[in-house]
């Protein structure tokens, strides 16, 4: 098998996971609890920044086209538009935060932590310019609704993430 044969092996088996874990839900309220953030950072641990970059992309260009898989089942270009949507591309926004810090030699969980913060950022600032009026229309407001729940389940996430991908990497070249 070829290196790029490979890589595109790893890419689309660690995009499978991030449907698998899109469709893992717990409404919570308009922000639902998922395991996306574990399948954003085992992509990024197992497969390094540029390879878990790539699978972020294929995964947000699967449901930008309209297959169902984000939270919910949902896809297509409306998926973008919910209260989740900036959550999205705080993935993507997450996994370029991870590769430049990795890049430049920062251990993989404070670029973990860092591109986590970054991912928030993006989300929390979309909800609030969409939805914040409808949910208090204060900082505080959504940053209660939208942050300080899942602070915790998503740092034991990113923590999970860390083994799995330091267990991964003896199997999986980077």
């Amino acid at each position: 098998m070829t290196e790029k044969t490979r890589d595109l092996s790893y890419m689309a088996l660690m995009t499978a996971l991030l449907v698998l874990c899109a469709w893992l839900v717990l409404p919570l309220g308009p922000v639902t609890f998922t395991l996306q953030t574990f399948g954003v950072f085992a992509a990024l641990g197992i497969l390094g920044g540029k390879r878990g970059t790539v699978t972020v992309l294929v995964y947000l260009a699967l449901g930008l086209v309209g297959l169902p898989v984000f939270s919910g089942f949902s896809g297509g270009p409306a998926g973008f538009m919910t209260p989740t949507g900036g959550y999205l591309l705080g993935f993507l926004a997450a996994a370029l935060v991870y590769w430049a810090l990795t890049a430049k030699g920062l251990p993989q969980a404070p670029a973990m932590g860092l591109g986590l913060l970054a991912c928030y950022t993006l989300g929390t600032g979309w909800f609030f310019l969409l939805y914040g009026d409808l949910y208090g229309g204060d900082l505080w407001s959504i940053l209660t609704l939208c942050v300080f729940p899942y602070i915790l389940p998503d740092l034991l996430k990113l923590s999970l993430a860390l083994v799995v991908s330091r267990r991964m990497s003896r199997a999986i070249p980077r």
